[in-house]
């Protein structure tokens, strides 16, 4: 059996809003959700902190994160590729 093991890590997309520690990013990912009572669509937000091994990430780039193991005491996830670069303003 040599099948291609799915990795069971879940995986989040987000825009990175703060790059200024070392090794680390803050990543605000949005998800939509259906109101229960009402019916509208509402957008949900959470931070993570992901670890940036490199400081290749910066603000305003979307990047995709996966869970690990715990780096530290806010950090369990890691910046796994670069989705979309900021627009240079």
């Amino acid at each position: 059996m040599t099948e291609a093991k799915t990795s069971l890590k879940r995986t989040l997309v987000g825009k990175v809003v703060s790059d200024k520690r070392a090794k680390t990013v803050t990543v605000l990912v949005e998800r939509r959700v259906k109101h229960a009572l009402y019916g509208k669509i509402v957008i949900k937000s959470s931070k993570y902190h992901a670890h940036d091994e490199k400081g290749e990430y910066h603000t305003g780039d979307v990047i995709e994160i996966q869970e690990s193991k715990p780096i530290s005491k806010t950090k369990n996830w890691v910046a796994t590729r670069l989705v979309e670069k900021a627009a240079a303003v």
